[in-house]
């Protein structure tokens, strides 16, 4: 990497490996802060292929298991790096929300064979455009990834009431115990944000999903009879669920997915870039986006799902002021260990869905909150503000009416059934027709910078 700041002792803070003592909690620290966004991806497209019969309940703790496994083995190859693959940063990776709603269509659609067959795509189409997607960063400046990002937030928003309400289609669907329930949860975690200590408030939503299945488990709402049928120590199998299957539209839904993602994880390497005090090259995003693609090619194999870096975590290398890459590397080990013990994800899963409702309704929320504070970043003048309302308008149509393209072309309804899918396209074309200024890689780590809260300084 290019013009890094040394000790005097010639070894650059991201390069010095702390003592165990020290490796042991902060890796812990990085692993709490990003654990109950990492469950949430397989929880939410594992409720939905159960809700559409498409998998089975017991299905569930093995997803969240090969999340855990893979995400751990994602977080070493960014942050240890071997060959071209990996950017050398203090990085943790997990599931990004941005292939939720697609993969959900997909999977409704076709199944679950189809989704991880255009997850295994997207991850090889990640790492063939990785070399040359520094050149396109010009469609992805933050006036439209900040679209996309508050799209997300705002997609969602239904699977949180869902949750809320006990889980879409159960038979106490919006009973008061429910509701109840998720408010409780949701007051827990502001109540531990705003009164406990800063160390303790960065796992807010964690422990207040902790709080929320206590109080579940007193009033008999948390089934745990399945948990101990899983096996304490177990290898998520690849291919439990098929062959994968390609299907045409949903490899192309899946390709736009990535290059959000792509999009996603270049802003956070440039944001941790600036934290660390190294300043990158082009070949070194590409090494990071490499890495995210044959990450998302695991994720596929050992069904799970795309991953991305995580921003709150570049935010905690900020707070923590800790920037060795071996305390992602550390953390990334007991991701791995944590996706070897079959048992946890049986109890992970055994969380009521409307604890989840609560959490979701502030998870979701902070990811829209994360697109604002970015658009708070860009010159918003009428034909910004044009584009914006067009793209949360034509992302949001399928969230509100779910059936409108229903009666449109199949390989039309896996891209643009998707929200996501479709703003993205909009915001992208709508930028370059309405828009014309541009944005510098340092504009872009800026603005990264900005929803991982941190203020970061030019070089």
């Amino acid at each position: 990497m290019a013009s890094e700041l040394r000790l005097q002792h010639g070894v650059h803070p991201v390069d010095e490996v702390p003592p165990l003592r020290r490796l042991a909690p902060l890796g812990l620290q990085h692993v709490l802060a990003m654990y109950a966004g990492a469950v949430a991806v397989p929880l939410i497209v594992g409720g939905a292929m159960i809700s559409a019969g498409r998998m089975s309940p017991d299905d569930l703790a093995h997803l969240i298991v090969a999340d855990l496994f893979v995400a751990g083995i994602a977080t070493i190859v960014q942050s240890v790096g071997f060959w071209r693959f990996g950017v050398r940063l203090p990085l943790m990776q997990g599931c990004t929300f941005a292939a939720v709603g697609p993969m959900i269509t997909i999977g409704t659609q076709h199944g679950v064979a189809a989704i991880y067959g255009s997850v295994i795509a997207c991850g090889v189409f990640m790492v063939v455009l990785a070399p040359v997607f520094s050149k396109l960063l010009r469609f992805f400046p933050p006036l439209v990834t900040g679209t996309v990002i508050l799209l997300i937030g705002l997609s969602l928003m239904s699977v949180a009431a869902g949750w809320a309400g006990g889980g879409t289609g159960t038979a106490d669907f919006g009973a008061p115990s429910n509701l109840l329930l998720a408010l409780f949860t949701l007051v827990a975690i502001l109540l531990i944000e705003r009164l406990a200590p800063p160390a303790v408030a960065r796992v807010a939503i964690l422990l207040g999903i902790v709080v929320g299945t206590v109080v579940a488990a007193v009033a008999g709402k948390v089934d745990v009879t399945g948990v101990g049928d899983q096996a304490w120590f177990g290898i998520s199998t690849p291919f439990a669920f098929g062959a994968p299957s390609f299907q045409v539209g949903s490899v192309v839904a899946m390709c736009v997915v990535a290059l959000v993602i792509m999009t996603e994880t270049t802003g956070d390497v440039l944001a941790i870039g600036e934290i660390v005090d190294q300043r990158l090259e082009p070949r070194d995003i590409a090494d990071g986006l490499r890495a995210d693609g044959l990450s998302t090619v695991l994720g596929g194999i050992f069904n799970t799902f795309p991953y991305t870096a995580f921003a709150q975590n570049v935010g905690l290398v900020s707070l923590s002021g800790v920037r060795s890459r071996y305390v992602a590397t550390f953390a990334g080990g007991i991701l791995v260990v944590l996706g070897l013990v079959p048992k946890l994800g049986a109890v992970v899963g055994s969380v009521p869905v409307a604890v989840l409702g609560g959490a979701g309704v502030a998870l979701f929320g902070m990811v829209a909150a994360s697109g604002i504070r970015t658009l708070a970043s860009c010159t918003l003048d009428s034909r910004a503000l044009l584009m914006i309302a067009v793209a949360l308008g034509v992302g949001l149509l399928p969230t509100v009416n779910p059936g409108i393209y229903a009666r449109t072309p199949d390989w039309f309804q896996t891209i643009f059934d998707s929200g996501i899918s479709s703003g993205a396209i909009v915001a992208i074309v709508l930028h370059r027709i309405l828009c014309t200024s541009t944005h510098t890689p340092e504009e872009q780590a800026r603005a990264a910078a900005e929803v991982a809260g941190v203020a970061t300084r030019s070089h």
